[in-house]
């Protein structure tokens, strides 16, 4: 079945992509992908096959539970060696043929029961024209958080490359101006995710450049949070998706509370101000206050 205007989650990684994927992932007229892609990236009837069982009242919701919305970065980079880790942010340069071609076969073969609509989540690089040269009329959605928050959490999940230095981790050596930001502070780690979350906001402004601005949507996790109802209706109407009155029920049985606080009462004045000078102008820039 031809893919139809696939929605695509993108966002920093640790800015609420997780949870809006498994709402919109909800959304009776879209397919998403499951972690059983990530195990069988080549046997794609079984992803199929999954959703045509998700659709059964109790399996269905066991079924999801087990196998529930991911990134599936094993299955992207069985069609794309390192697309879960490049350097720098892919671009419609980095799309051949041969990948474009694959990768479009890939998705039209897991969709089914009528349902031409994809929802996708990628965190980190944007990738946004590599995407979008395989899928020209995808709908972008790129989820933004206070960078603050974003920076504390990245250093409290296991899978944060900073800790090895910007040498070893996944964004380049870092320009001048940013290496003495770092530097400044006796190269800090939390300044150093603080760094990372600039590097990326700075790749999305670039990115999305090269969109047509209706096929491009900024929400933010606070906003989300803070009234999951008007900013779902805005989402779908955006990514061109009825709204009908159970949806609503669904964001309802979610627990949406913003988090934002932990940085706030988990990190040292010292740390808290090292945050608020590195990433001032950033903050201003989207709306976040200072404090």
């Amino acid at each position: 079945m031809r893919i139809e205007k696939p929605i695509i989650i993108v966002g920093t990684g640790r800015s609420g992509t997780t949870i809006f994927y498994k709402i919109l992932s909800q959304h009776k007229d879209v397919v998403w992908l499951s972690s059983l892609l990530s195990k069988f990236p080549e046997k794609l009837w079984i992803e199929r096959y999954f959703h045509t069982l998700v659709k059964l009242p109790i399996l269905g919701y066991l079924l999801k539970k087990r196998y529930p919305p991911t990134e599936t970065y094993t299955f992207w980079n069985h069609y794309y060696k390192g697309f879960a880790t490049p350097i720098r942010d892919l671009t419609s340069d980095d799309v051949t043929l041969k990948v474009k071609a694959d990768i479009r076969s890939a998705f039209e073969k897991i969709l089914g029961g009528g349902k031409k609509r994809l929802v996708i989540k990628i965190t980190g690089w944007p990738r946004i024209g590599f995407l979008k040269e395989i899928f020209p009329d995808a709908k972008f959605i790129n989820v933004i958080r206070d960078g603050r928050a974003v920076a504390y959490s990245l250093m409290n999940v296991p899978w944060w490359w900073g800790w090895r230095g910007p040498q070893n981790w996944r964004f380049g050596e870092l320009p001048q101006n940013l290496k003495l930001k770092w530097e400044k502070y006796d190269r800090s780690f939390i300044a150093l995710a603080a760094i990372e979350w600039m590097i990326l906001m700075d790749a999305f402004e670039k990115a999305k450049q090269y969109i047509q601005k209706d096929n491009y949507l900024e929400i933010k996790y606070e906003d989300l949070c803070a009234n999951p109802i008007e900013v779902f209706k805005k989402i779908l109407e955006f990514a061109e998706l009825k709204y009908p009155k159970d949806f609503i029920k669904t964001i309802r049985q979610f627990d949406l509370k913003n988090k934002n606080y932990k940085w706030q009462i988990e990190l040292t004045e010292y740390q808290k101000e090292i945050l608020n000078d590195i990433l001032k102008d950033y903050l201003v820039k989207y709306r976040y206050c200072v404090s």
